[in-house]
């Protein structure tokens, strides 16, 4: 059956064959120009082949077949007009989604409306064929590990997609990768079938992941594995987000993930940490290693996705808070050139210009390269406040063979801003000034900068057993030559005493990660083991010289022209190096289809010495041992019904101590947790989980001295979350969440039992939907709404100062076509005035007035 267009066969590809790579560029160009009836998709487009609808009829699909081949297998859906279907790619993660439009599936064998074959071919897990609306009927082919090869055809039977096994394709995609608008090829294509009368042009596209909904994460287990198969609750976060929302910050984006608030703001640096489940994780982690275990600045430029594993993770990570941790996942190299630019300007003299590019560095396509640049510069709704920041990102993947690749990235990262330590409390409430008054003096002018680099290298003994080994290294700095900062306690609820000095802070962070990643079957029990070795080391040094006497500060009326006091020649200095060493094995189990278990533990062993003004101050070894067990049931495939129980343990910081200078013990967190998680549709999913956690020997800032520490008995955290997220409809995207959370002070001297947690509303809610025009004049015209909640919030575990409740609405509008955007994007649209978070009564952070954003982005 002939096509409409002058040839009698097209193959769509979602990897890049080698056919194409081979293909001189002439040949191809020639080839290509044949196709005057077809839509060629940019490397950002949704639709792989378009064809016009020849009839406006719905066309009926009479049955639907899976025959073997050699190569794998062919999927016939069997009609007689297939060459008036549309076809539209929705692919996302492992799963290949192409939507027919024009078409509806009409089963004779009283099946009605779907058709399901379940492990058909080698490395296909699932073919689902259904009809989804009045005119669509969507094919879903599950890879077991990779983005299926798929070729689709027309012949006189129907249409039929021919679909690789993986044995003929490639190596397994490394679990790093990340889905993104491209898909990175980190693999050898297939090799390049015989030539024929009728060989299919192949047209080297690649599948976008336009939906909200992210289907697979690495961070739960360091594997790819379907988020259903999970026992705990990870949300993802992907970059079609970021984008929509223009967010340059990730505290951000994670107020869409349910139990999740800002954490402090250190200093106004937007490098805040975060507050999971009620608990502070300081720190996050990049690609899986250790990031931070302290506020640090994060760009956005070159994030892929982010993934909140929630509840305690040592299991797998090492040292952490009970309450989860952020991982983020880093964007990697494409196979094919990619070019993309973008501008984002605002009022409070924002602007910011990026860029990023990719392809192959060598003709054969084994060597790869992805580069993220981006400069920042604005000022603020804050006196005297602003922000400048160089940004910069490149990563090179060398597929050394089909089995093995290597992979090295660099970030650097250089921010100068103004330290703002936010508004003090008078009585039970943030002081009654203006949220743009600034507490401090201009002179307190930081900068902060940092380097992260690191290699992974992957080899692939079959198809079933792969190394992985790593390294990361992260070094931050943090200086000023004249800090001037608030943050004490009020004297006459009127002066602020402001801390005057000049000071220097250096992180540095070594990982080196060994693992390897099996599958094999005892009986019918098929068994994913995960063994993995990680040495560490944190270094840290601080430097600084204090002034003897602050500077008092009328808050009501502020006179910033003051003198600085003499700062002394004599420093105060001190170092602290900790040394870890984990061993960790999991488990994943898989009894039935539809029953699997997860078991792991961890052991580690610590090692600390701190120094100060030269002196050894203090010594400690010590070593923990972290379970984890969970347990998936799936009653129906849509369905999973799951249960665990997990540990988490994480020494002091160094400078965590006592009044008599005593270092504090490690934390240990427990956590019981249970939960349903749900396939409304192929792109549309949630999460309900009710937990538990507890964690012993509690480490906070002092509510009196913010630059102290104190430690409490226990403190519990419950509650309940909900999140929902993907495409409802065609071009109608969502993600929403809903927390309730009980964190209180369950065992302690001083503070009150009964006592909330600093930061942790008992209720909140975020929603964010945008629904685009898919047909019409107004073809890629978009709108976006954001709603947010926090209810009541206290500044300090005495419960002394409420942060009031708030909502806020966020809109946007956008126009896009082939390979341009323009977008407005409005931020607390009504111009409310909440406070976000805080660190101490005395350090409270506003939130931002009305803010809008336009940009303008172009791929090529």
């Amino acid at each position: 059956m002939p096509l409409a267009v002058s040839f009698a066969t097209i193959a769509v590809l979602l990897s890049i064959p080698a056919t194409a790579e081979e293909l001189a560029k002439d040949e191809i160009s020639k080839k290509i120009s044949q196709l005057s009836d077809i839509e060629i998709p940019n490397t950002n487009a949704g639709t792989l082949v378009q064809t016009p609808t020849q009839d406006s009829n719905v066309i009926t699909i009479t049955g639907v077949r899976a025959n073997s081949t050699e190569k794998g297998l062919e999927v016939i859906l069997e009609t007689k007009q297939g060459e008036q279907l549309q076809i539209t790619n929705r692919s996302t993660g492992n799963n290949f989604i192409g939507d027919i439009t024009g078409g509806q599936l009409q089963l004779p064998n009283g099946d009605g409306f779907t058709y399901r074959s379940e492990k058909p071919t080698e490395g296909i897990t699932e073919i689902t064929v259904a009809n989804i609306d009045a005119n669509t009927v969507r094919v879903t082919i599950v890879g077991e590990k990779v983005l299926p090869v798929v070729e689709l055809f027309d012949d006189d039977a129907g249409l039929v997609l021919a679909v690789a096994s993986t044995t003929t394709t490639t190596a397994a995609q490394p679990p790093e990768t990340p889905p993104t608008e491209e898909q990175p090829a980190t693999q050898t294509p297939p090799e390049e079938p015989a030539a024929q009368q009728d060989e299919p042009i192949e047209l080297v596209v690649t599948g976008e992941q336009d939906g909200y909904r992210v289907p697979t994460a690495t961070t739960a287990t360091k594997t790819d594995t379907p988020l259903r198969d999970i026992p705990g609750s990870i949300q993802v976060i992907p970059r079609r987000i970021l984008e929509d929302q223009k967010t340059t910050r990730i505290q951000e984006a994670l107020e869409n993930v349910s139990g999740v608030r800002k954490q402090g703001n250190y200093g106004g640096s937007d490098a805040g940490g975060y507050n999971i489940r009620g608990f502070a994780q300081d720190g996050n982690f990049r690609n899986g290693f250790s990031d931070s275990d302290f506020y640090s600045s994060v760009d956005t430029a070159n994030i892929e996705r982010i993934e909140v594993l929630k509840g305690p993770a040592s299991v797998l990570f090492g040292q952490a808070e009970p309450g989860g941790i952020v991982n983020v996942v880093t964007k990697q190299p494409l196979s094919t050139p990619y070019y993309s630019a973008e501008l984002n300007v605002g009022n409070y003299g924002f602007y910011r210009p990026s860029f990023d590019i990719s392809g192959p560095l060598t003709d054969d396509g084994s060597v790869l390269y992805r580069l993220n640049v981006a400069y920042q510069n604005s000022e603020s709704f804050r006196d005297f406040n602003f922000t400048e920041r160089v940004f910069i990102a490149p990563v090179i993947t060398w597929n050394i063979s089909d089995r093995t690749s290597l992979t090295f990235d660099l970030e650097y990262l250089n921010n100068d801003y103004l330290f703002d330590r936010g508004l003090p409390s008078i009585g039970d409430r943030p002081a009654p000034i203006p949220i743009s008054r600034f507490i401090g003096l201009p002179e307190s002018v930081y900068n902060d900068s940092s380097l992260r680099l690191g290699y992974r290298l992957e080899h692939e003994f079959s198809k079933d057993w792969q190394l992985r080994n790593a390294f990361s290294f992260v070094s931050g700095e943090s200086s000023s030559d004249a800090y001037a900062t608030g943050g004490r306690p009020l004297v006459d609820n009127q002066f602020s005493p402001i801390s005057v000095g000049r000071e220097e802070f250096t992180r540095k962070i070594y990982t080196f990660q060994t693992e390897l990643v099996g599958k094999f079957k005892t009986g019918s029990i098929v068994h994913q083991p995960l063994i993995g070795v990680e040495l560490r080391r944190n270094t840290w040094e601080y430097t600084s010289f204090d002034a003897a006497e602050p500077i008092l500060l009328d808050i009501f009326n502020p006179n910033y022209d003051v003198d600085l006091p003499p700062i002394p020649d004599e420093a105060y200095f001190y170092t602290t190096r900790r040394d870890t060493l984990g061993i960790y094995l999991q488990d994943q189990i898989t009894f039935a289809d539809n029953l699997k278990v997860l078991v792991g533990g961890r052991f580690d062993t610590f090692q600390r010495k701190d120094t100060e003004l030269g002196e050894t101050t203090g010594e400690e070894s010590l070593s923990a041992f972290n379970p984890r067990v969970g347990i998936v049931y799936q009653p129906i495939q849509p369905i999973s019904l799951y249960a665990s129980y997990t540990q988490s343990f994480q020494p002091d910081r160094f400078f965590d101590r006592s009044a008599t200078n005593e270092p504090f013990k490690p934390t240990e967190g427990t956590q019981y947790e249970v939960g349903i998680k749900a396939d409304i549709s192929e792109r549309l999913s949630a999460t309900l989980a009710a937990f538990k956690i507890t964690k012993a020997n509690v480490i906070t800032s002092d509510p009196n001295d913010p630059d102290e520490s104190i430690q409490v008995g226990e403190q519990r955290s419950r509650g309940i979350e909900l999140d929902i997220g993907g495409e409802i409809l065609p071009g109608w995207n969502l993600i929403a969440s809903y927390t309730y959370t009980d964190a209180i002070t369950s065992k302690d001297n001083d503070i009150t039992v009964g006592n909330r947690l600093t930061n942790v509303p008992e209720h909140a809610a975020s929603l964010w939907t945008s629904y685009e025009l898919q047909s019409g004049d107004l073809k890629g015209l978009g709108f976006g709404l954001g709603l947010y909640y926090a209810g009541d919030r206290y500044a300090d575990l005495n419960n002394t100062s409420v942060l009031p409740s708030y909502f806020r609405t966020d809109s946007a509008i956008y126009y896009k076509q082939e390979n341009w955007r323009l977008a407005l994007n409005f931020r607390n649209l009504f111009n409310e005035t909440y406070y976000e978070t805080s660190q101490s009564r005395n350090i409270i952070y506003p939130g931002a007035p009305f803010t809008v954003i336009g940009s303008f982005s172009i791929q090529l």
